[in-house]
């Protein structure tokens, strides 16, 4: 486990000349979710979807093999992977040889279960798959067209979030305006976020001004994702909710946390054009 101050972020660090798991760095879940009010017992179900474009290693006899990842770590994990950190462990691989794809998942997955505390499901993706990667935009209402002006500098709006319970409904409502910033380097992420509900009808305008207040935060993406989830229960209480957020990928990686009143913990992907 490591403090913010201890991670590798807004640091130089050299590539790594050798297969390097001990470079992964966790850090709790639970400190980001005290801020939260949350406890041991979580609210949702939900999971960390990574997605790693920058994997290569070498196949017996010299010649590299190449895979998009896919790494699911499930939100009930005590520890949650630094990203850099990620990155830089996957840059390890470059130099390193391996008997197959199969060896070279399997040894990954074990390697980011360890550090999560929770077994991370890997998928490794060859050349010939990588058709399962096509983007495509979210289906559901895009609501960044309702006309409304906005400060964005008095921080967050958790009371815009309103809902009309005598006007039931069950939509999937989605937004490309979410950007927070890293807590330690303080660079932005982007984000489309789909919030599917079932319940009284959420303000729309309201809504679009919470997630756009979001504008100068400091936030893991997970923690944003599970503060936007928290909020909309408060302030709207739907009887089904479900917030996912997809992030344009940064070093290789891009993260997409998925959090859910009940349900599977982990969703089909939906990749966007952005990412």
């Amino acid at each position: 486990m490591h403090a913010l101050t201890d991670t590798l972020l807004g640091r130089a660090v050299e590539h790594q000349p050798a297969y390097s798991p001990s470079i992964l760095m966790p850090i709790d879940r639970a400190l980001a979710r005290a801020q939260l009010g949350l406890g041991a017992r979580l609210p949702f179900v939900g999971s960390d979807r990574w997605t790693g474009f920058e994997l290569c290693w070498l196949q017996p006899g010299g010649k590299p093999g190449v895979a998009v990842l896919r790494a699911t770590v499930p939100a009930q994990s005590p520890m949650l992977i630094e990203s850099k950190s990620f990155k830089l462990y996957l840059n390890s691989y470059a130099r390193d040889t391996l008997r197959s794809m199969e060896a070279v998942g399997a040894r990954i997955a074990g390697d980011l279960s360890a550090v999560a505390q929770a077994t991370v499901h890997v998928e490794l993706l060859a050349p010939p798959d990588w058709g399962q990667l096509l983007p495509a935009f979210p289906i559901g209402i895009c609501i960044d067209d309702v006309e409304l002006e906005i400060d964005a500098s008095g921080g967050l709006q958790p009371h815009a979030l309103i809902a009309n319970a005598e006007d039931f409904r069950q939509e999937c409502l989605v937004s490309n305006l979410l950007k927070s910033n890293c807590p330690v380097t303080g660079q932005p992420d982007w984000a489309t976020v789909i919030v599917e509900y079932r319940g009284g009808a959420i303000d729309r305008a309201g809504l679009l001004r919470y997630l756009v207040s979001f504008r100068e935060v400091r936030e893991f993406h997970e923690q944003c994702v599970e503060r936007i989830f928290l909020d909309l229960q408060q302030h709207c209480c739907p009887q089904f909710l479900a917030v996912e957020a997809r992030y344009t990928r940064r070093g290789g990686l891009d993260i997409n946390p998925y959090r859910a009143s009940s349900g599977a913990a982990s969703i089909a992907d939906r990749r966007t054009w952005r990412q």
